[in-house]
């Protein structure tokens, strides 16, 4: 079996995406150039020099290109169908068309508004065919490859009794494989003895299922478990929103199952698709566009003012001017998190210390710091690497979040989203001096994951605002 590089093909995709605009906004130029010529100004070879043209054939692809970013079109680049393909592929085209018409288009000098819809339908023709006709390509070779099980989709089943079986016999049985590339099985109850067990590897128990989904770089997880196994769908569904991974379930679970699924199909073999994210994927991407620009102009005007908190830094203590260390990121990764120092060198010496309001291991110019937030500054540089966000839950040093899982097992859902910067638990609830606090604090992040859009971002930002110049923080 092939081994699938996302990347390459998500490369494909974009490239031929980046000359299909090209081509067809040169062909579009020339095009109008000529149905808008007349005798006092033909088209000439001197309009192919034309700065507009040569503009344009750099900016109108990467304007493309941010539409399909943004819309979700280089997402989950393996499991494409060619009818959504197409559906997909008119929708942004025509909304791409419709804003290049009434940004540069509308002021253009014509002879009659004929031209106007002459120009309209032809660039999305051009458009729209040079688009489709690689992506459908693209797409056409993908799904015979994973039908022919050449590339396919490392696959986990959670249950080991009679359903599991089922179903793993009638996948078997297909004549087309959808991908699923069995590699194992976990038990909900009980040992590895089971009627699953002679056909595919046991690969550990319901309690480690986040570290067989890690290590087994499983993909996909279909749930198939027993009417008396039914009291552990929901650690089931937490433990696999949590990671990465696409889950499924068998028919039999509807009644139980709630938020957003849908029905999917295997050529033949029905399952329920559950939906784990919790912004629509061109929110998702739109947030990512936005955390990108707003740090990277965050550092930039910024820039003069972290120069005077290196020196405060400097002068209050000996040390260096930024602390590092090691927090829990989106799906449990571990990242280095970067922050003004506002303690005394050694401040943890004795072992993980939460800070307090009145901590004597803080400086007197970190405490300043932290009552604006400004020792967080440098975090935006983890916004740009793409281990935070701007807005989302605070990320937590793996010793803390082992003691809150052991008691409030639903933090595991904050490894869904991107840590943030500030979050509504940071500004309703402040930060934590204990593991109790951070566990009271964890209400508002959940509350955040089940409003989270846009707007509610936004108006964290606000609030976040508002906490800097009312110097509340501690």
């Amino acid at each position: 079996m092939e081994q699938k590089k996302p990347r390459i093909q998500v490369a494909k995709y974009v490239i031929a995406d980046y000359f299909a605009a090209m081509i067809s906004w040169f062909v579009f130029f020339v095009y109008r150039k000529i149905i808008t010529a007349t005798p006092y100004h033909p088209f000439t070879n001197n309009d192919l020099l034309d700065k507009k043209l040569i503009a344009g054939l750099v900016l109108i692809p990467l304007f493309w290109l941010l539409i399909y970013y943004v819309s979700g079109e280089y997402h989950n680049i393996f499991r494409k169908s060619r009818l959504q393909e197409l559906g997909r592929t008119i929708f942004i085209t025509t909304l791409g068309v419709i804003l290049i018409f009434f940004l540069l288009i509308l002021d253009d000098t014509i002879i009659s508004y004929k031209n106007y819809y002459q120009s309209f339908f032809f660039l999305w023709s051009i458009h729209f065919i040079l688009t489709y006709l690689p992506r459908v390509t693209f797409t056409t070779i993908t799904n015979s490859k994973i039908q022919n099980q050449k590339i396919g989709f490392p696959t986990l089943i959670i249950g080991s009794n009679e359903q599991a079986l089922q179903l793993y016999l009638d996948m078997r049985a297909e004549p087309k494989s959808a991908g699923n590339q069995i590699m194992g099985f976990v038990t909900i109850n009980g040992g590895a003895k089971t009627p699953l067990s002679g056909y595919i590897p046991h690969l550990g128990k319901l309690e480690n299922l986040i570290d067989t989904i890690n290590n087994q770089k499983i993909e996909e997880v279909i749930i198939a478990i027993e009417p008396s196994e039914r009291e552990k769908i929901q650690q089931i569904l937490v433990k696999t929103k949590a990671t990465k991974v696409m889950a499924k379930a068998i028919p039999d679970l509807l009644d139980i199952l709630s938020g957003s699924v849908k029905m999917s199909s295997l050529f033949g073999v029905p399952l329920i698709e559950l939906s784990h994210e919790f912004l629509p994927a061109w929110q998702e991407n739109m947030k990512r566009v936005i955390d990108v620009l707003f740090s990277s102009i965050a550092l930039i005007l910024l820039s003069p003012f972290l120069l005077f908190l290196t020196i405060g830094v400097k002068l209050s203590s000996k040390g260096p001017i930024l602390y590092s260390h090691k927090r829990m990121g989106r799906y449990g990764k571990p990242f280095r998190i970067y922050k003004f120092r506002s303690m005394y060198v050694d401040a943890e010496k004795n072992g993980p210390a939460l800070s307090s309001k009145e901590d004597p291991r803080v400086t007197p110019f970190g405490r300043m710091m932290r009552k604006m937030r400004f020792d967080e500054i440098p975090q935006f540089y983890n916004v740009l690497k793409g281990d935070m966000s701007i807005v989302g839950p605070r990320p937590e040093r793996e010793y803390y979040v082992e003691q809150i899982v052991q008691r409030a097992p639903h933090y595991l859902l904050l490894f869904k989203v991107r840590p943030g910067i500030t979050s509504w638990g940071q500004v309703k609830f402040g930060y934590a001096e204990n593991v109790e606090e951070m566990i009271k604090r964890l209400n508002y992040d959940i509350i955040y994951l089940e409003d989270m859009s846009l707007y509610v971002d936004l108006k964290i930002m606000i609030y976040t605002i508002k906490t800097i110049f009312q110097a509340s923080g501690k």
